[in-house]
């Protein structure tokens, strides 16, 4: 019998195939007493489990590049974090096993992140990974992860951690659901890089009998258990359909009528270049520059091995636009020269561009590295500082680009809903703005982004967060200035549109979510964008809007 599910789709693409579920967690060990003479053993059994994961998981990324790399070195600092090794060090020498004492320290530290107020619970999903591992080289036991199987399957999962979602083989794994996580954890931007179709946050996903057969839209977040040939069909043919529009669009991102909207790449080093010259990006929107500080999170990069890095993309799109983040540190990315160990609640605390201006020697070097990476060539760079909140920050941010001799226009995100309320003030100071609609949704809803039961609240298409986009849009058009996207939101194409509509001049996301972009936004002239705007905004709920806008443009 066809039954249907619901969740977040976050990746593009229908999979149709039988069901095969993520092997079985790692049992809680036996909290067994240990001689006092054995201690010392134990502790050294610990660290070279800690050392063994961390060399794996640096490994997975050197293997997966791009986006996935900087994901997974971020996992290797956390499970050889000081802290966490000198408890279990302490747990062992009063008795402990050092499988045991894994498992209490890494369970005392997730109960802190709860306690913080979850600002960091989307690292949950890695902490548990990263434990599991750990725990699984004591035991002696089969690593967790996905399935072996000859034959292509759909994956189900409670959550995905990024050591298996960035080696995927999207030759076997069709696509994948997971029962938690939202659509900007790092499962999803990880399979949208990948161009997996993938699900998430699907409450009762995990109950599907393995074998079982079903249908998977990334595009609708549907999920179909035991499809009828009918359904296989309709949903086959959807797919084609979009191939046939992706192949048949090609040039710059425009609407039917030739209002262009430049499309660009998010990416997180070089890595993630190919990809994005691949799907036709015209530029860069959003270079994170984490991935270069994440190496060493005791010291900065030097201004050479960032000037290095720098170029690298800079040289990628001559005469193109490219769009750089200067270090968004804090929160779930803490850096131990960078930003303080003892915030109660860190999202809220002193991170992105707060963090800067507290260290700025680490603000001048980042600046002076751009600018030398740039200097001879042809490409249009653009700095932007994270978490600007008002006048002062964007001042702040301006006076010391100007101060490190950087010739490139300076910009702020618009992450709290301070900055897109009064964007018109902030660009007095900055010569443009990019919207980041996942912490800008995250701020406005109080809703964790990677938690899922709070998903319904991070969704794009939540009118009050389109009110805040419009609003930023309209003081960009009054000042005479540019205001893109670089958030999740971008990747969503029918919400491209809606967005194009609003008064957003470009749009960037992942690389493989370009061409779905460009097909349709090909479709609709700038007027049916503004409808389909006005028409979302005029709703009370996410459903309502999307539905909304769908209805305008397929002419309803």
């Amino acid at each position: 019998m066809e039954t249907t599910l619901r969740g977040v789709g976050v990746s593009h693409g229908v999979a149709i195939g039988e069901v095969r579920h993520m092997g079985t967690a790692v049992l809680e060990p036996p909290a067994k007493q240990i001689p006092s003479d054995e201690a010392p053993r134990e502790q050294g059994r610990a660290r070279q489990a800690v050392e063994a994961v961390a060399a794996d998981l640096i490994a997975r990324g050197n293997l997966a590049g791009g986006e996935a790399q900087h994901v997974l070195e971020a996992q290797a600092m956390m499970a050889q974090d000081p802290e966490l090794q000198a408890d279990v060090e302490r747990r062992i020498a009063v008795g402990s096993s050092a499988e045991r004492a894994v498992y209490d320290a890494f369970a005392s530290y997730r109960a802190l992140l709860a306690n913080a107020g979850e600002y960091l619970a989307g690292r949950v999903a890695d902490l548990d990974d990263v434990r599991n591992r750990i725990v699984a080289r004591l035991l002696g036991v089969p690593m967790p992860g996905v399935p072996d199987s000859d034959e292509p399957y759909v994956l189900i999962a409670r959550d995905l951690a990024p050591a298996d979602t960035a080696l995927l083989d999207p030759t076997l794994v069709l696509g994948f659901v997971t029962e938690e996580g939202g659509p900007t954890s790092h499962s999803a931007i990880l399979a949208r890089a990948l161009g997996v179709p993938a699900v998430v946050a699907m409450p009762g996903a995990g109950e599907i009998t393995e074998g079982t057969v079903i249908a998977v839209d990334g595009s609708t977040g549907e999920l179909f258990v035991n499809p009828s040939a009918e359904k296989r069909a309709e949903l086959e043919e959807a797919a084609a359909a979009r191939r046939a529009s992706l192949s048949a669009t090609s040039g710059p991102g425009a609407t039917s009528d030739g209002h262009k909207v430049p499309l660009l790449a998010n990416v997180g080093g070089p890595g993630d270049v190919p990809a994005a010259l691949e799907a036709g990006a015209e530029g860069v929107g959003l270079f994170r520059t984490e991935f270069l500080f994440l190496d060493d999170s005791a010291k900065a990069p030097s201004e050479e091995k960032q000037v290095e890095a720098y170029r690298k993309v800079l040289e990628a799109f001559p005469e193109g636009r490219v769009v750089v983040r200067v270090l968004d540190a804090g929160a779930d990315k803490p850096l131990d020269f960078l930003t303080p160990a003892d915030e109660p609640n860190p999202a809220l605390g002193v991170r992105g561009l707060r963090s800067l201006l507290d260290h700025p020697d680490v603000l001048q070097t980042q600046l002076r590295a751009l600018a030398k990476a740039a200097e001879g060539l042809p490409v249009h760079l653009e700095v932007m500082a994270p978490m600007v909140a008002d006048r002062i920050d964007a001042k702040a941010f301006a006076d010391a680009c100007r101060e490190a001799g950087l010739r490139a226009k300076f910009g702020a995100m618009v992450e709290i809903p301070s900055a897109a309320l009064r964007a018109r003030s902030i660009l007095q100071e900055v010569e443009f703005l990019s919207l980041g609609t996942n912490d800008l949704a995250q701020y406005t809803f109080a809703a964790d982004r990677q938690v899922g039961a709070v998903s319904r609240l991070q969704d794009p298409w939540q009118p009050a967060l389109l009110d805040l986009v419009a609003a930023a849009a309209d003081a960009a058009k009054a000042e005479g200035r540019s205001c893109g996207v670089c958030g999740e939101a971008a990747a969503d194409p029918l919400l491209a549109c809606v967005l194009t509509g609003l008064g957003v001049t470009s749009l960037s996301m992942g690389a493989a979510s370009i061409p779905y972009v460009r097909a349709t936004l090909a479709k609709y002239t700038l007027a049916q964008c503004e409808r389909a705007a006005v028409a979302a905004r005029a709703t009370d709920t996410a459903d309502e809007a999307r539905r909304a806008a769908q209805a305008v443009l397929s002419g309803e």
